[in-house]
């Protein structure tokens, strides 16, 4: 085996390995959110937060008039034909293709179920019977880390689509990480459906736009390309929302496909290292969420103890407070019910019902009170007892509103929430910190 060969096993063998690390780091993210009673999901939902779990797969969605390449270049990727292509418009709805453990090809509702956040997009009129999924056991370059997004191809004119195409990619552009305009140069560079399209996701999507001059060994010389090219961005910079610096536009062509007498730089390559570069991008901003997610989760479950801790000092201290007012109220009561029954009750007649110390020391103990309501003013007796009554209502009515108290964990749900805390504290974040050194580790030199 010579070396040059060796070299390309031993890059081969390098890629699958980062392929399979990029794919294990996505899968565990996934689980830690999703899988068990303890994941992120069920643990926001039980603190009442939102916690989205992390897509497995970046989407790249392929926009361009038809016979622009799109299923081309898809069926280049994943070196495996699944997408049929010709010059008629071949592809006539939104076709998804994705890697998996079977080929397999699912239509409508099928896909809408296998994709969830498609159902959204079922509002659009007729576009359930356009929708499909491609699955195939392809593990080309970092495919079964994509899915490929295959758009209608688009043409101007009288053409009349069974859907509202403009509305639906513009819908799946709020979905992708990278969105591919295929510019046609043989007489469809200047498709204005493409470019209103393009304009209107632009808006919003700008960053995720990359376009690419497709099937360049087409397009004659060296000459006639750069006229297309002109052409093309000369109708770009006609559109306020595309005229802007940094404007780059690849020339690609699929190898196997290239006119041999072509002398055409063919910068294919760069799409994948696009595709890469948003791949990378993920993976880091998926480490990074769920860093911040472990963190926020963390902070609610310290701030769901606090309250419950405060809750308790707030029912001891109203409890206190409703103690201390009833008290009063039922005590003012007795002393009021005292009064009057011995007011009209004489030594003589408790006499009669006990014997004579008990009824002297009843007396005795009340005399206080007899003295205290004896110093009332005949006239003024009955005011003052309304008063008295008044003053033991207001008791009553502040030993209600006082003792008013706030709910409280119950011991379970406590020891639930420290276990969780603990389990994000020690486990998953450690893990997070794990599967950064992992995918960091392929930066790294040997």
């Amino acid at each position: 085996m010579t070396r040059r060969g060796a070299r390309r096993i031993a890059g081969g063998n390098t890629e699958s390995l980062t392929q399979s690390i990029n794919e294990v780091i996505l899968q565990e993210c996934h689980g830690l959110y999703v899988e068990g009673e303890d994941s992120l999901i069920s643990i926001g939902d039980d603190l009442g937060l939102a916690v989205e779990p992390p897509r497995k797969k970046i989407n790249i969605m392929l926009i361009g008039n038809h016979s622009a390449g799109k299923s081309s270049f898809i069926n280049w990727y994943i070196e495996e034909t699944i997408q049929r292509t010709g010059v008629a418009i071949e592809t006539q709805g939104f076709t998804l293709v994705t890697s998996g453990k079977r080929r397999d090809t699912l239509t409508g509702t099928a896909t809408t179920h296998f994709y969830p956040m498609l159902k959204e997009l079922l509002s659009t009129e007729r576009i359930l019977d356009y929708l499909a999924t491609e699955v195939t056991t392809s593990k080309q370059k970092k495919f079964p880390l994509i899915t490929f997004i295959d758009t209608p191809g688009l043409v101007d004119g009288e053409m009349l689509y069974p859907f509202d195409v403009d509305q639906a990619i513009e819908w799946m552009g709020k979905k992708c990480d990278l969105i591919f305009v295929f510019f046609d140069p043989i007489g469809q560079a200047l498709c204005k459906r493409t470019l209103n399209i393009v304009e209107k996701l632009n808006e919003f999507a700008g960053d995720k736009i990359r376009f690419y001059l497709s099937k360049a060994d087409t397009a004659g010389s060296e000459t006639d390309r750069q006229k297309v090219m002109m052409q093309v961005v000369q109708e770009l910079c006609k559109r306020p929302g595309l005229n802007k610096t940094g404007f780059d536009m690849p020339t690609i062509y699929i190898p196997s496909l290239a006119n041999e007498k072509s002398r055409c730089v063919n910068q294919i390559e760069d799409v994948c290292k696009d595709i890469d570069k948003s791949i990378a991008h993920t993976l880091q901003s998926i480490l990074n969420t769920l860093d911040k997610d472990c963190d926020t989760l963390v902070e609610k479950i310290d701030e769901t103890l606090q309250v419950d801790n405060a809750n308790g000092k707030h029912n001891v201290k109203a409890y206190s407070w409703w103690l201390l007012f009833q008290t009063l109220g039922y005590g003012m009561l007795l002393i009021l019910l005292t009064q009057f029954i011995f007011s009209i009750l004489s030594p003589r007649m408790l006499s009669a019902v006990t014997d004579v110390q008990t009824s002297q020391l009843v007396f005795e103990t009340i005399e206080p009170v007899r003295q205290m309501f004896a110093l009332i003013p005949e006239d003024n007796k009955y005011f003052v007892f309304a008063a008295i009554l008044f003053v033991n209502l207001l008791f009553f009515i502040l030993a209600k509103v006082l003792s008013r108290t706030k709910p409280r964990l119950t011991s379970k749900v406590k020891k639930l929430h420290i276990a969780r805390r603990k389990k994000i504290i020690e486990t998953i974040k450690p893990k997070q910190s794990d599967m950064y050194t992992k995918y960091l580790a392929q930066c790294a030199e040997n």
